[in-house]
């Protein structure tokens, strides 16, 4: 299934945990830092709602008058445990993409925040950075390029798991999660 931001909140509702995803459109990075802004109340420089956000610091070569993306794979998503609910909160996102999955305290809020956690493989960041088609925007640079949030244009980015649904189903919660990705084939 491919995904399209913005996300309308039913469309996410239909999701379920195993299925296979794919996103094409406009995707935000966003981890530690930018989370850690964002929380303490710092004017979004773009609009979340509906969003798709991206747990990724991208390895970028500088170019005379561009960047070229060499890697795009995603960070470890329990780092902003702490502040995810309220992240997602205040901006409305509809999906967050990482990697090694979120704490139950966290995906307990996701049927109420009416939001899914989607797995990218760790370790597949050059796969990641052949699927990113333009580098869209950049703004909190002065937090450093890892940290910055990035805008990206994909297209077929993925394959995405969907490892947390708004009905309350994780796959990190069932010792049999790869059963059911293989179920859904």
């Amino acid at each position: 299934m491919r995904l399209t931001p913005p996300l309308n909140e039913k469309d996410v509702r239909k999701l379920c945990a195993g299925d296979l995803v794919s996103i094409t459109g406009t995707i935000v990075t966003a981890r530690d830092k930018a989370y850690a802004k964002i929380v303490s109340g710092a004017k979004l420089p773009i609009k979340l709602e509906g969003g798709i956000v991206y747990h990724c610091g991208p390895l970028l070569k500088r170019r005379p008058s561009k960047f070229k993306i060499v890697s795009a794979g995603p960070t470890t998503s329990a780092r902003m445990d702490g502040v995810q609910v309220k992240f997602l909160e205040t901006t409305g996102v509809r999906a967050v993409v990482g990697k090694g999955g979120i704490g139950e305290d966290v995906a307990k809020h996701f049927p109420r925040l009416g939001c899914v956690y989607l797995a990218f493989p760790g370790g597949a960041g050059a796969l990641a950075a052949r699927r990113i088609e333009k580098i869209e925007g950049a703004y909190w640079r002065e937090l450093g390029d890892a940290e910055a949030m990035w805008i990206f244009r994909v297209k077929d980015f993925g394959p995405l798991v969907v490892a947390v649904d708004t009905k309350g189903n994780s796959l990190y919660r069932h010792k049999n999660g790869t059963q059911k990705i293989k179920e859904k084939r």
